[in-house]
Order: structure tokens, then sequence, then C-alpha cells
């Protein structure tokens, strides 16, 4: 069997293309317009086609805040926003204050979490730019699914999850932990697919 040979001795076509366990591993993003989290995050934000998901408290600690930046360029690019099963009613007035037209979103609204999972793939086999999802308790092949149906679509995907659910495995690419604080929004990135984890980001409240 013939040794490994040196990356510079490899031909250049191939050399772009070789990922060493010691670099990032190269992942479609879009910026998350935060710049402290782009710069810990494979490729310089939210991983494109993909489920990021952000664990949290409870409802109001800050969520929406971290994942409108995003969706709301999103949508003056034309592209739709899908919300599914959110607590409550979206606050308009926010929402338009945010830079997210209220023209590019649909809202649907599900009573259990199957019906919920169910339209979140619906949405995404539409072809929505990017997805809101509130859903704490989802089985593995689900979020399989709701994976495979994110990257068909190469949206922004964000499964939003209260923090009890940290106990259970997850295939997301991304996973982080969410709490408002005075000083501002604190994140923790418990997962990330292509990089190490890392703790301790402070956003601005």
């Amino acid at each position: 069997m013939s040794a490994l040979q040196p990356r510079a001795a490899l031909p250049a076509a191939l050399r772009s293309r070789l990922w060493r366990a010691t670099e990032q591993a190269a992942q479609p993003a879009r910026s998350s317009g935060h710049a402290t989290l782009d710069a810990v995050l494979p490729g310089g934000g939210w991983p494109l086609g993909a489920v990021s998901e952000i664990l949290h408290p409870g409802p109001g600690h800050g969520e929406l805040s971290l994942c409108l930046p995003a969706l709301a360029a999103l949508a003056r690019e034309g592209r739709a926003i899908g919300c599914v099963a959110a607590p409550a009613r979206p606050y308009a007035p926010g929402l338009v204050q945010a830079g997210l037209p209220l023209s590019q979103l649909v809202c649907v609204e599900a009573p259990d979490t199957g019906l919920a999972l169910w339209s979140a793939e619906q949405l995404l086999r539409a072809e929505v730019g990017g997805l809101l999802l509130w859903a704490d308790r989802v089985e593995a092949a689900a979020l399989r699914r709701l994976q495979l149906a994110a990257e068909e679509a190469s949206s922004l995907v964000f499964l939003l999850r209260e923090g009890q659910a940290h106990r259970e495995a997850s295939t997301a690419a991304l996973r982080l932990w969410l709490e408002r604080r005075a000083e501002g929004l604190q994140l923790q990135v418990l997962k990330c697919r292509g990089a190490v984890p890392r703790g301790g980001l402070r956003l601005s409240a």
C-alpha cells in the first residue's frame, strides 16, 4: 500500500476539495445578521439546506430576534417565509419594523406536532426561502424528513424548542442554546456541523 501523499503533492483540483480535521468544513450559509454569531459559524452564517435547532427556556427569550434579520433579507428578495405552530400570533408591527413584509409571510396554525411537521414539509416543497417551526417533541425519523426537505429546498429552517429538548439526540446541523438576559442575548453553540462548538456568545439586546 502506497503512503499517503502530502497535501501539496496532490493535483490542484483535488487539493481544493480536500478537508482536514483542523479546518472548518465548507457549508453553504446565509448571514445571520449578527456579526458575532457569523464569526463562529462555518460559511459565516446560518447553514442553508439544513435544520438549525434553537433551544430556549420558553417563548419570548429572543428566538425571533435571533432569526429575523436573515428571514427579513430573504423576504426582501421576494422569497416567502413560513411560520408554523407559533405559540402566539406573530406581532405584525414588530415584524414590519424588523423588515419582514407581511405579504411574504405564510402562517400555519397546527393543533399537534404531527400536523405542524407535515405543514413544514409542504411549505419547504413549495420552496419557501425560510421557515420557523415550533415543535418541542420531534421524533428522530420526523427530524430526518425535515432535514431532507430543507436540503431539497436549500432553505433556512429554524426549529424552535423549549430547553428540556436538549436531553434528546438531534440530527440538526446546528444546535444553539439561547437565553435573554439583561445585558443581551446569551448564546451557546451546542452542536455545529463542520466546526467545534463554542459557548459564551453575547448579542445585543
